[in-house]
């Protein structure tokens, strides 16, 4: 099966529907998938709703999306550098579903675990807990949270080899591996691909098991939040 695609249009556009469900990897701007991002913003699908860690900024990011309002939900951890998706949730155009962000690891982690809910402490007695089962197990409360997955999953990794064996870089490996591994199809944009066998078995950090689709990520910004240097 030949898993490489030329670009993230050719990986994307005969998969992307509207109202689909996505699972985005990266964490605030570090190690998302900048080329998918841009390639689903071409492809004008409607209605998705977007599982990822954060909302992007304005000009960069999921905020691309938001700008050309393609995006119907977000659920997210961090939203808090995005002045569109704020004028938009005010507006009542974006629904927004805010997670814990350990809770949202564990719901995708879950979801590509087969794992369909779990109980956890977090949330309890918060608008987090509201309309869902509370359980006392051994003297301390817990919130059912249902696992998460995507019909589509884009991330971003260091490396694949041509099956789709992933190495992540550092901060990237958050939630990238977890997206990849929930998403019905997962589409990869890898900085470098290289030959079958060439990346250590050791140092393989998510299995070509749940890849479906790769290409090379091209023109990448990397961009950084906020950056604060000494005087």
């Amino acid at each position: 099966m030949n898993k490489i695609f030329e670009n993230a249009f050719e990986a994307l556009k005969d998969i992307n529907k509207d109202g689909q469900q996505i699972l985005a990897g990266g964490f605030g701007l570090c190690g998302i998938p900048e080329n998918c991002i841009a390639a689903l913003r071409e492809l004008g699908k409607k209605n998705l709703t977007f599982v990822s860690n954060n909302a992007g900024v304005d000009d960069f990011g999921l905020g691309l999306l938001l700008q050309s309002k393609q995006i119907k939900k977000m659920m997210s951890s961090y939203v808090g550098e995005n002045a569109t998706f704020e004028k938009q949730l005010l507006a009542g155009e974006l629904e927004v579903e805010l997670i814990p962000q350990g809770t949202l690891a564990e719901r995708i982690r879950a979801g590509g675990a087969g794992i369909p809910a779990f109980f956890t402490p977090t949330g309890v007695g918060t608008e987090v807990a509201k309309g869902k089962e509370v359980r006392n197990i051994d003297g301390r409360d817990y919130v059912l949270e249902k696992a998460i997955t995507g019909d589509i999953a884009i991330v971003r990794a260091a490396k694949a080899d041509k099956f789709g064996n992933l190495v992540f870089r550092k901060t990237a490996r958050n939630f990238n591996p977890l997206c990849a591994m929930a998403g019905k199809i997962t589409v990869v944009e890898a900085e470098e691909i290289v030959e079958i066998g060439e990346i250590d078995p050791d140092d393989v950090q998510l299995s070509g098991a749940f890849v479906q689709r790769i290409f090379k990520a091209q023109n990448l910004e990397k961009r950084i939040e906020f950056r604060t240097i000494s005087q």
